[in-house]
């Protein structure tokens, strides 16, 4: 039986009144977005949202945190005073263990290691009244797909891959701590009504196209920011021919395109999916509402109509893609690999081939990889790279064990890895004989940015589906087509891969010994949390100052950061992962990737205080001893990539007063204004030049601070001179009242007298 189901049962019973004032409301038939959006609003809508302008309180169904991003919300979620989650919440144990062996070594260290946090993770668990997904039980998307999604729901996550719930038909987004910190105390979560984006999907796939190919084929039509503020909708006989984790898939690397979520109707594919994993009272609830799971018939006639846009993609002309290097978004048809790495230099051998992670670890994934190397070995080729394979799951490991998987690819010389995120997040201690040598990697996970995979600059690594991925490791070349071309095996025969051929579920079902999780205590009242005064892990949280109620002035520039600015440059994951429960301690990676505008280097920015260089960390806890505010600067979209808030809680930390940027991504500009910090961008993007680097910097016009008024920024230049400059923002009268309270968080405090 699936979890929650009362209050599944209570979400379907309220979906059709719901839905039918929401179609009121509006005076027209309505997309699938939009249904579930309209009947998880907190209080009833009196007027319909204009869809990329209006804030929305809404109430979602869950939340769920991975063992990184929790500690942080869950530390914050201590000092605002409820005694239980007021929304069934998980933990799951997924980001700390670090791929070095295999598996089962990899584990053990990991529980040794990370004793502590774990422990801190479980027994706040325990107290609050928390799932608590065990170390070992897999990465955080493929157990919510498994265990909790449900068709029609709404969930958020701190993981800016929770959209991969959207292959179960579920509004899933992911957030920053704060976030989830709100829903968990009960309050509403705001969120400004997103735009849609409809793909349409005809025809069907066959041969070695997968569903990974779709979204490399999006991503490389959107880019990295075209789905910003945006729901994108799947729909179309080709979406319906899609398996479940197929969809999940698609929707997992929505986040590569700056989507807030992703989504795909109910359908026979999603029923199987729920009865397979031991939830068919889930399937019959949402047979019962069928109807509402889907939009509405006139929406699909005439799509153009009700979404803000509308591609199309053949399925049956769609051919696999290769995505990279160091973005998600450069997408190439795998007919043209050879000639553009050519072109482009890139190193044509693959060191390592990687498959699994939260975007493909499915046992259709595992399955059709599976049947590529046993074909290889029975044609008499061997693996030419490094392969290596990760489950999502422990009853995906399980089962995929029991068919025989995981013996044909330790016979073609793979390294099967622990059930959790490893090399897709930079938990990777890579064997290399020298790390700045330029090299190639080939993974199925979802995100290629440099340094993100192993650490190493000089890794180009590419994206693609499982399959190909396979059949990268066994011809050990980066331009091979097998839909085309050949490979010479042990006797000095030139033999051709067949096409790849799977299963979505195992004809005999899932199976599980023991999946991992633990349930908390009836009562936690009585359960004590822990947090030694003298750890360098976890450092309880003291509450950040409110605004001093005048402008700022004589605040100094940190750094002009230039080019891609993700989180993971602000603040890197990897080896620093260790510390995401202690703020003082990981502000020490804050900003070290960054690429200064003006030397061009990383972690090394000017003092304007002395003069000299130094690292970006250091400099700005100089600038906040000396009673100075600091200013960052950057490019378009900064703050791609992950949901990891500590990249707005560690400038808040250090005394950076705002963020002033061309453009931001989404989730990355609400992790600011949680912490009560100012995220600006330049009215004129060419602002962006006028910005010096020994720049002392003013912002005017905060004591009239409202919702649509610019501010001023006076940039004072050494040579006496100044610029002032037009900045904009998207505050609405909440999010100034965070600002002012110094954050979301003591809003929330105030709330519950604590």
């Amino acid at each position: 039986m699936a979890f929650d189901i009362d209050l599944i049962k209570k979400v379907y019973s309220e979906y059709p009144d719901k839905i039918n004032t929401a179609r009121q409301l509006l005076g027209r038939p309505l997309t699938f977005s939009e249904k579930i959006l309209y009947a998880h609003v907190f209080e009833p809508a009196s007027a319909a949202y204009e869809r990329g302008k209006d804030y929305v309180n809404f109430a979602p169904d869950r939340v769920a945190m991975q063992d990184a991003t929790a500690q942080m919300a869950l530390l914050q979620f201590m000092t605002c005073g409820r005694d239980n989650v007021a929304v069934p919440s998980s933990v799951h144990c997924d980001h700390l263990i670090q791929a070095e062996i295999g598996a089962e070594k990899d584990l053990a260290k990991a529980n040794d290691v990370n004793k502590e946090v774990y422990d801190f993770l479980s027994s706040v668990s325990d107290k609050y009244g928390i799932g608590f997904w065990k170390p070992g039980a897999g990465i955080i998307h493929q157990v919510v797909l498994e265990n909790y999604a449900f068709p029609g729901g709404m969930m958020i996550g701190t993981d800016s891959h929770t959209p991969n719930a959207g292959g179960l038909g579920m509004i899933a987004i992911g957030v920053g701590g704060a976030d989830a910190v709100d829903v968990m105390a009960g309050l509403a979560w705001e969120l400004k009504m997103p735009k849609l984006i409809g793909v349409k999907l005809t025809g069907k796939m066959s041969g070695w196209t997968s569903a990974k190919d779709v979204i490399l084929k999006v991503a490389g039509i959107l880019t990295v920011k075209g789905g910003t503020g945006a729901i994108v909708e799947y729909f179309g006989d080709g979406a319906e021919s899609l398996s479940a984790t197929g969809k999940g898939t698609i929707c997992n690397m929505g986040a590569e395109i700056g989507a807030t979520c992703s989504l795909f109707a109910y359908d026979d594919k999603m029923g199987a999916y729920l009865r397979g994993t031991d939830r068919p009272d889930v399937a019959d609830l949402a047979d019962g509402v069928k109807e509402h799971l889907r939009s509405d018939a006139e929406v699909y006639a005439e799509p153009e109509k009700y979404y803000d846009q509308v591609i199309e993609i053949n399925l049956s002309e769609l051919e696999p893609h290769v995505n990279g290097p160091f973005t998600p978004d450069l997408a190439t048809p795998i007919s043209k690999m050879q000639e553009t790495l050519e072109k482009e230099g890139w190193p044509e051998d693959v060191e390592v081939a990687l498959i699994g992670s939260c975007t493909n670890s499915s046992y259709e994934d595992i399955s059709r990889s599976a049947s590529i190397a046993e074909d290889a070995m029975a044609k008499g080729l061997k693996a030419k790279s490094e392969f290596t394979i990760t489950p999502g799951s422990e009853m995906v490991r399980f089962t995929i064990e029991r068919d025989g998987f995981l013996n044909t690819f330790d016979k073609m010389g793979g390294v099967v890895l622990a059930n959790a995120c490893g090399p897709c997040i930079g938990q990777w201690a890579r064997h290399m004989d020298d790390p700045s040598r330029k090299n190639t990697i080939v993974t199925s996970f979802n995100r290629n940015f440099a340094k993100r995979n192993d650490g190493n600059s000089s890794t180009h690594a590419f994206v693609a589906s499982p399959e190909i991925v396979t059949a990268f490791a066994l011809s050990g070349k980066l331009g091979f087509n097998p839909m085309t071309d050949k490979l010479m095996n042990e006797n000095g025969e030139e033999v051709m891969l067949d096409e790849p051929q799977g299963l979505e579920l195992p004809t005999i079902g899932f199976a599980v010994e023991d999946a991992g999780y633990q349930a908390p205590a009836e009562d936690g009242s009585g359960v004590n949390v822990v947090v030694n005064p003298e750890s360098n892990r976890l450092q309880l949280l003291t509450p950040f100052t409110p605004w001093e109620g005048t402008d700022l002035t004589g605040m100094k520039l940190l750094i002009k950061a230039f080019g891609k600015c993700t989180t993971d440059h602000i603040s890197m994951a990897g080896p620093w992962l260790k510390f995401r429960g202690h703020l003082d301690n990981i502000s020490n990676n804050m900003l070290i990737g960054a690429i200064n505008a003006y030397n061009k280097e990383t972690n090394t920015v000017k003092n304007q205080i002395t003069g000299e260089y130094g690292e970006v960390p250091a400099t700005a806890r100089a600038y906040k001893a000396a009673g100075i505010g600091s200013v960052v600067v950057g490019d378009e979209n900064y703050g791609e990539g992950s949901s990891r808030e500590h990249a707005a809680m560690e400038p808040r930390h250090l005394g950076v007063r705002a963020v002033i940027v061309k453009s931001f991504a989404r989730i990355h500009e609400t992790n600011l204004k949680k912490q009560g910090m100012l995220g600006l961008t330049f009215a004129d993007k060419a602002d962006y030049d006028k910005v010096q680097e020994d720049d002392s910097i003013d912002i005017v016009g905060l004591t009239e601070f409202a919702p649509g008024k610019q501010l001023t920024v006076v940039l004072n230049h050494a040579d006496g001179s100044k610029d002032e400059i037009k900045v904009n923002h998207t505050y609405n009268e909440q999010q100034i009242d965070w600002f002012k309270k110094g954050g979301a968080l003591n809003v929330i405090r105030e709330q519950f007298g604590s």
